[in-house]
């Protein structure tokens, strides 16, 4: 046996190896455990020098507070939560979705660069998991006209921040969003520019805001142009639903010659679909759609993609929902808009404009 191996055997069975608390550095550092505690917590009139002091010795010791305790000094549990409340009991793993991952990673390195930690929660209560979770805060993510959970969070008195401009007047802390409506008319314009003589739309059936305002504002262009709306509704929680939408809106006898899909699948679902009906991208068919992924850069052809910048929203909601629990900045609902990029591939390019747009051909091999 080695002396590694003689050293682990020497160590009593079953015990942890015990943690400095903060009565070892109080000892270590040679001042007292008020001392300690206000250099920690960035309290007190101490001189720079011994708060300094302070944090080496709670540092090189491995001090790390008790949770425990310092819920009972503070009254806040350290834990912030994240959840999407748009598509209600509907099973929905949001993390699965390029646009909500992103934004919940920077919400997790935002929340421990202040000190806390995010738990992100299902938006069903039907398991209970809600209550068993003592939040200080939580961001919710599109939330729904009177939405359910925002209503009994604010009931309960915690703070909620939003990802998503909500309707009416939900009452929430602050919420940071894009210009849906600008964005929309962005890329309809950069469409037209393109050739384009209809434009189509697959949109979804839920009534959160950025469904809601992107379409109106594609219904709003169309009545500008003089076109008649061309456009197909689904359950944007169900990636099957996205593709058989796809395939109804490339199949209609008023096809469009352009397309934007409002949600992450709908680019790869409406290449599919144009292979099946023998459309050519960009040619035949031009498309954009709104996602995170880096996929849409290696499709054949690339695909146009809207960015939400969920990264900046993500830190963005986190710092205000952290100044909100502890009492810091505005004291008013704050508002704050983020732009959008659009990343233009080939499939939004066409190389010659088209004055027609030809009817469907049916799916191949049928």
């Amino acid at each position: 046996m080695t002396a590694a191996g003689n050293h682990q055997a020497s160590r009593p069975i079953g015990r942890r190896l015990e943690r400095a608390g903060i009565r070892d550095v109080a000892a270590a550092a040679g001042v007292s455990i008020t001392t300690v505690s206000d250099a920690l917590n960035g309290k007190g009139r101490l001189p720079d020098a011994t708060r300094r002091h302070v944090r080496e010795v709670a540092e090189r010791l491995g001090y790390r507070p008790s949770a425990a305790a310092r819920t009972l000094r503070t009254g806040r549990s350290g834990l912030i939560g994240l959840t999407v409340t748009t598509y209600g009991e509907e099973p929905f793993t949001f993390t699965e979705f390029a646009y909500f991952a992103e934004m919940a990673r920077a919400a997790t390195s935002a929340a421990l660069a202040r000190g806390y930690a995010l738990v992100i929660l299902p938006a069903s209560s039907r398991h209970d998991v809600w209550s068993n979770v003592a939040l200080d805060g939580t961001v919710v993510i599109d939330p729904s006209d009177h939405d359910p959970v925002v209503m009994e969070l604010v009931r309960q008195g915690v703070p909620v921040v939003s990802d998503g401009r909500p309707a009416g007047s939900l009452p929430v802390h602050a919420w940071v969003d894009n210009d849906h409506e600008e964005a929309v008319l962005g890329i309809l314009d950069h469409l037209a520019a393109a050739g384009a003589r209809r434009i189509g739309l697959l949109t979804g059936t839920s009534t959160d805001t950025y469904t809601r305002l992107s379409t109106t504002a594609y219904l709003q262009w169309c009545e500008r142009v003089g076109q008649e709306p061309v456009y197909e509704s689904y359950p944007a929680h169900d990636p099957c639903a996205g593709a058989v939408a796809a395939d109804r809106l490339l199949a209609r006898p008023d096809r469009p010659d352009a397309v934007y899909g409002l949600f992450d699948p709908n680019g790869t679902d409406l290449l599919a679909a144009a292979r099946r009906y023998g459309l050519r991208v960009p040619d035949d068919l031009l498309l954009v759609c709104c996602s995170e992924s880096s996929v849409y850069a290696t499709t054949e052809p690339p695909i146009t993609t809207l960015s939400l910048k969920p990264g900046k929203i993500g830190t963005a909601v986190v710092q205000l929902l952290i100044d909100a629990i502890e009492g810091v900045g505005a004291t008013h609902p704050v508002q704050q808009i983020m732009q959008t990029d659009l990343i233009v591939r080939t499939s939004s390019q066409r190389r010659t404009h088209r004055t027609t747009v030809s009817p469907p051909r049916s799916p191949a091999g049928s």
